[in-house]
């Protein structure tokens, strides 16, 4: 049986919120011994609530003393390197969140390009789309030719590696196979690589929005549709 989650709000019925206090108070001392003894660190608790009229501490006052003693001599900037209140704390959690949002709009944003891409591939106008569309399909095109390009660049290093290692193994073996018969599969070889680099490099460079459109996601006079961008 999973545990169900918590929401964090505060809990307005009173003997609900007094069980939870004393639950989650017993939970954070024993994670504050563990703390202390598994990494072996000074570690304290002091705890304030309108349940009890004193400070509840851990392990002991004399022990909270000794911590705070230790933190007070160090200097003035490593005692606020870490340290957060509850508005920082949520302004870090907005960051972070706000952040996870953007990249997951981005990723949204690639997948949904990529698709209108293939569609296109299959006879599907582009009449629909819009100048940053267009301009986010011209950037996913781009990305997928420099992948492509690569793997040529690679696969002809590798024809030209497997052609010198048959030439040596042939030479070892007395030149028995023909050089012109090695030089020929070379060559086939060699003309697919070239055959595959014309076909995604053509003489006319294919453009949606004129010569002019230089950056993704910007207009002729290079100024950033979004104001934040998806694709760099």
């Amino acid at each position: 049986m999973t545990r169900k989650k918590v929401k964090l709000e505060y809990i307005t019925n009173d003997s609900a919120r007094r069980a939870t206090f004393k639950k989650r108070k017993r939970g954070l001392m024993k994670m504050a011994s563990e703390l202390s003894i598994l990494c072996e660190i000074d570690a304290c608790v002091i705890l304030h609530s309108p349940y009890d009229h004193e400070l509840e501490v851990w392990p002991s006052p004399l022990g909270v003393q000794r911590v705070l003693a230790h933190f007070k001599k160090m200097p003035e900037m490593e005692q606020n390197r870490k340290m957060v209140n509850q508005e920082s704390f949520l302004r870090q959690r907005i960051e972070k969140g706000n952040e996870q949002l953007k990249k997951q709009r981005k990723d949204n944003r690639v997948k949904e390009i990529t698709r209108v891409m293939f569609q296109s591939l299959t006879g599907k106008d582009l009449l629909n789309l819009n100048i940053v569309d267009l301009n986010d399909l011209g950037w996913i095109i781009d990305q997928n030719l420099k992948e492509i390009n690569k793997r040529i660049e690679s696969l002809k290093k590798e024809v030209q590696s497997q052609a010198a290692a048959a030439r040596q193994l042939n030479f070892k073996n007395g030149g028995k196979v023909p050089e012109e018969k090695l030089a020929f599969d070379t060559m086939d070889d060699i003309q697919m690589q070239q055959w595959l680099v014309d076909l995604v490099n053509p003489n006319e460079q294919i453009g949606f929005a004129g010569d002019d459109m230089m950056l993704p996601f910007g207009d002729a006079n290079q100024n950033a549709i979004w104001p934040n961008a998806f694709f760099p």
